[in-house]
């Protein structure tokens, strides 16, 4: 019996350009212009939900505010290796710092004493690494709610925050304390629950792509 064929795409660069015609076509992203519209096509390619463009928030400088951040070769700061995995680094400038400490054994020792996650942890840990640079946080709320209390403690602010935490246990809070704390601050962010790890990698991946334009 011969093997099943099935029909479909098998050309990687056909599959994207069909996916983002797709996007295109059934998303209103007029709320978007320019280098914010490219962001929210592919974090919308993310997770396949086209709605998705209604919960999203671009500040009108965010994507400019990081490649600057890049091109003074600024780290990347990340809640968990899900989200540094997820970054392409052939989009980065060589031996640019992407970092994730969530998994270092003083981390867990500073959650023990700060009496939070490991996650929070880890952001504590990067403080000077957060100042001038890109922190991108998909997967802890308590990630972003720490970085939002480090930076009204006077740590230097990032270039740029991507925040998109997910969940069902303070992932909505988090990042309606993101918008209405950065008001100077540039962010890029999706309201309510949704978000993740793949969400915050496509940000910025979209981010980075555009570098050389």
């Amino acid at each position: 019996m011969a093997d099943a064929e099935y029909d479909y795409i098998r050309d990687p660069e056909e599959i994207y350009r069909e996916s983002f015609a797709t996007i295109r076509r059934e998303a209103d992203l007029s709320a978007f212009l320019d280098q914010a519209e490219d962001v929210a096509v592919r974090m919308i390619h993310s997770c396949g939900m086209t709605d998705l463009v209604d919960d999203l928030v671009i500040s009108p400088d965010a994507v400019d505010a990081g490649r600057k951040a890049i091109k003074r070769f600024h780290a990347i700061v990340c809640d968990v290796e899900m989200v540094r995995r997820g970054i392409i680094r052939r989009l980065l400038p060589d031996g640019l710092p992407v970092l994730c400490q969530i998994g270092l054994r003083q981390t867990a020792t500073r959650a023990a004493l700060l009496e939070t996650t490991l996650s929070a942890a880890a952001m504590d840990s990067m403080a000077y690494e957060i100042a001038g640079g890109i922190v991108v946080i998909g997967n802890a709320p308590t990630a972003l709610f720490h970085l939002l209390e480090m930076l009204e403690n006077g740590c230097e602010p990032p270039a740029l925050i991507i925040g998109v935490p997910v969940g069902f246990v303070g992932a909505e809070e988090s990042k309606n304390a993101l918008i209405e704390a950065c008001k100077t601050i540039p962010i890029i962010t999706v309201r309510g629950r949704r978000g993740g790890s793949a969400m915050a990698a496509a940000a910025m991946n979209a981010v980075a792509g555009g570098l050389n334009r």
